[in-house]
């Protein structure tokens, strides 16, 4: 009988490895490595940057040499609660809860359609329909809309074709949404917030609506609820997260844009022009760090409101 074979030499263990059987065995060594370099760029790019932020807006004005004192002090805030700031505050924040409700009410029907009844060939060409805009610069659609709101625009002149001019210049004619032209007007930036910031509320909904069992909505059915019980107690609770999520988007973009009311409506103030003017034209950057803390503010109440309702939850 002949001999067995010899047994192989065990592979000689190379560096690599060796530290792969390491970081195998130390797992929260591994984890703590891998999260380093992010949570560093967070925490002294994003959050340093908001605290050197919060730091400023302590700081106040000299009326009468125009240099910043590097002081703490409370000044700048008592600016920041006067008539003017506060009439500042108050329309940016009435704008973006009036552009989050008009995306969430055009958003859901779309969204609900494309999670239930398209097929999937419509499906995707509605998807398409949703991201094109987002492919072109966010300048040009702002511009293509200040060309069609305004008074020579496609869009007067499409609606004077159907002998709605006469609305038109009623709408025009109201003392807080009015103005000479659709693009010189607080409506014409409501549409324009609308439009520009749509996208990120359907996708959301989307995404939650998708989420939705179906058998669900039909356990309701077979139970003898309506549609509308079905809706309000089966299908919008269960999207009511997606509702959030992109009212989030919406309500903080609106916040902080600064671009759409340069470009369309009157000489009324926002939030965002008025901190671009502040720390470019005028140098107060303690007063315009003041007026960012306001929608960190804003965010931070409707975030922890969002919470106590459950919204989070189904995340």
């Amino acid at each position: 009988m002949s001999a067995p074979p010899a047994l192989m030499p065990p592979p000689r263990s190379t560096l690599s490895g060796r530290l792969s059987t390491f970081f195998y065995r130390h797992e929260k060594l591994t984890l703590l490595l891998m999260l380093s370099p992010p949570l560093l760029w967070l925490g002294v790019v994003y959050f340093g940057s908001l605290l050197a932020l919060v730091v400023q807006s302590f700081f106040y004005l000299d009326d009468f040499t125009g240099l910043v004192v590097r002081q703490l002090s409370l000044q700048t805030y008592l600016k920041l609660l006067s008539a003017a700031n506060l009439d500042i505050i108050l329309r940016t924040a009435g704008m973006a809860g009036a552009v989050t409700v008009a995306c969430a009410l055009l958003a859901f029907p779309l969204a609900y359609t494309m999670a239930r009844y398209a097929s999937p060939k419509t499906k995707a060409l509605l998807y398409l329909g949703v991201m094109l805009p987002l492919w072109s610069s966010y300048l040009i659609r702002v511009y293509s809309w200040k060309l069609i709101l305004a008074k020579e625009g496609i869009l007067n002149w499409f609606l004077t074709q159907l002998h709605l001019d006469g609305a038109l210049n009623w709408l025009l004619g109201l003392p807080v949404i009015g103005g000479p032209s659709l693009s010189v007007s607080a409506l014409g930036m409501f549409i324009v917030f609308v439009y520009i910031w749509l996208p990120y509320m359907i996708l959301p909904v989307h995404a939650a609506l998708e989420r939705v069992p179906l058998s669900l909505v039909e356990a309701s059915g077979d139970l003898g609820a309506r549609p509308l019980r079905t809706f309000a107690h089966i299908i919008l609770p269960l999207a009511f997260p997606g509702l959030v999520a992109g009212s989030i988007f919406t309500f903080s973009l609106t916040l902080g844009d600064y671009i759409i009311p340069g470009v369309i409506g009157d000489s009324s103030h926002f939030i965002g022009m008025t901190v671009y003017w502040l720390q470019g034209t005028s140098g107060n950057m303690p007063l315009a760090a003041a007026f960012t803390a306001v929608p960190m503010v804003i965010m931070g109440v409707y975030l922890i409101v969002a919470r106590r309702l459950g919204a989070f939850h189904a995340f």
